[in-house]
């Protein structure tokens, strides 16, 4: 591993289920998990400990399943965190063909699959430069998993939590939508919460404001961009208590 001093010592990474599948597609596509798992890898370089959390929509969205199917949505929201477990296997099988040490935990007890999450050992685990990645969100129902990722960026004392989203940070509207979108280079947590944007959910946003963890917003999809956040450098925006 690389000699050398991150801006961000310890790192939260929130990758959606998305992250793993090709544009438009659904369920897990062999080069798109090679390539996130490369790119942790050259995150992990820096010699910063890297921990994960992954999500499911590329498998199952509990949400929309509850609304669709007419399935309660506490049971759509448990098979929802299923498909994070699915998603965080596969991750770490592409981690550890590259030589990476890596850990699933999950916040459900499936002791054949993975660890159960205990924060001691989660915490031993990136000490001894493991990748650790936390699956079934909060395994609470009605919680997403932008949730999952400020409470672990929490218990785990993160320095930052990097949101790896499909753009290249957050907008004041739908830049997919409005040609005419302006990106914020920083935003207050309470601005992005005034402002309704919906890059995370208020819950998310609201628990890294109490415990003054920064979010950093920036394109997956863009090569080098993990590492060189993690680094320091400035991609997408920066959400800070001012």
């Amino acid at each position: 591993m690389a000699e050398s001093s991150p801006k961000y010592r310890r790192v939260l990474l929130k990758v959606s289920g998305e992250g793993l599948c090709a544009p438009g597609g659904q369920g897990i596509d062999g080069d798109e998990l090679r390539t996130l798992a490369r790119e942790i890898c050259a995150a992990h370089d820096t010699g910063a400990q890297i921990a994960v959390v992954v999500g499911g929509g590329n498998i199952i969205r509990g949400a929309q399943l509850s609304r669709d199917e007419h399935i309660p949505q506490a049971t759509a929201d448990y098979m929802g965190m299923l498909g994070t477990v699915i998603n965080a296997l596969a991750l770490k099988e592409a981690l550890e063909k590259l030589d990476r040490p890596a850990r699933v935990m999950t916040a459900l007890d499936l002791s054949s699959v993975a660890e159960s999450f205990i924060r001691g050992r989660a915490m031993r685990h990136l000490e001894k430069e493991r990748v650790v990645i936390f699956a079934a969100g909060t395994g609470n129902p009605f919680f997403t998993t932008d949730s999952a990722a400020a409470l672990r960026a929490i218990e785990i004392g993160a320095d930052v939590l990097l949101k790896a989203t499909k753009v290249d940070g957050v907008y004041d509207k739908d830049p997919n939508q409005h040609d005419d979108a302006e990106r914020f280079e920083s935003i207050s947590y309470r601005d992005a919460i005034a402002r309704d944007l919906k890059i995370m959910d208020t819950s998310a946003f609201s628990l890294c404001m109490d415990h003054d963890i920064p979010i950093v917003v920036f394109n997956l999809k863009a090569p080098g961009h993990i590492a060189e956040v993690v680094a320091g450098a400035r991609h997408g925006t920066l959400i800070t208590r001012e």
